[in-house]
């Protein structure tokens, strides 16, 4: 069996090199978000790896959104609300199965804390960015794709005026595989008047400072969300597959 070359093997290790000293330095504080790295070449000899070692590098802190890459700027470390990829979320559903009810007992569990928070945390700012999403929520009540993507800004607006920059980025990720997964069905909702009332008493729950009220209509807000969803899936596989035996031997 031909063994790989030897820089072939150090590669991994010179990679993890680099991410090991950026984050030394995000630690430190000698990178802070907003700042432009340094060119490849001066990573390179400051870290003593190679060009490519480096880019391998940035390229696995852009795939975490740690970086980003301004075309004919640089690398820059990123500013504004930490958010987590939904890949790793993608690859556990698809390896585990995990459907709409593992889902919506994660959301719950999240979220309706969240709402709690953001009831007692909610500056201004948050209130008038969780107030447009309940109009534009009413906006689109008769385009359910619409409707959708009003509800899921809403969701993350509301975890992000929590004030805590953790579960707003994990609600991020979690409404990103929501939306993935509802959006085969979407067109199959009914009465989207329903579910924008209900974000209508969540936001006024929160602007009152009613901890207790926001909790009990997000959670009402889920469980019907669950049922509602539950009553648009597909036929399963098996019941799609006998459907097409059928057809086929019909003709």
């Amino acid at each position: 069996m031909q063994m790989p070359e030897r820089g072939a093997r150090l590669q991994p290790l010179a990679t993890e090199q680099v991410v090991s000293h950026l984050r030394r330095l995000i630690e430190r504080g000698e990178l802070r978000p907003g700042h432009r790295l340094p060119a490849e070449r001066g990573l390179a000899k400051q870290i003593g790896v190679s060009r490519s070692s480096v880019r391998a590098g940035l390229q696995s802190l852009t795939a975490l959104r740690v970086l980003e890459t301004r075309h004919g700027a640089g690398t820059f470390v990123t500013a504004g609300r930490p958010v987590l990829g939904p890949e790793p979320l993608r690859f556990l559903a698809a390896l585990h199965g995990l459907g709409p009810d593992t889902l919506f007992e994660a959301r719950r569990v999240l979220e309706v804390s969240i709402a709690g928070l953001a009831a007692e945390r909610a500056t201004p700012e948050d209130l008038a960015s969780i107030a447009e999403e309940v109009a534009d929520g009413f906006a689109s009540v008769d385009d359910p794709h619409a409707f959708l993507l009003h509800d899921i800004r809403f969701h993350r607006a509301v975890a992000a005026a929590c004030g805590n920059p953790i579960l707003s980025a994990v609600v991020e990720m979690v409404s990103a595989l929501f939306y993935e997964q509802r959006r085969a069905t979407a067109s199959q909702a009914r009465d989207l008047r329903a579910p924008a009332h209900l974000h209508r008493r969540i936001y006024q729950a929160i602007r009152a400072r009613d901890r207790g009220r926001a909790q009990a209509a997000m959670n009402e807000h889920l469980v019907r969300a669950q049922t509602a969803q539950a009553s648009e899936a597909p036929p399963p596989a098996a019941a799609v597959a006998v459907h097409a035996a059928r057809r086929r031997r019909a003709r």
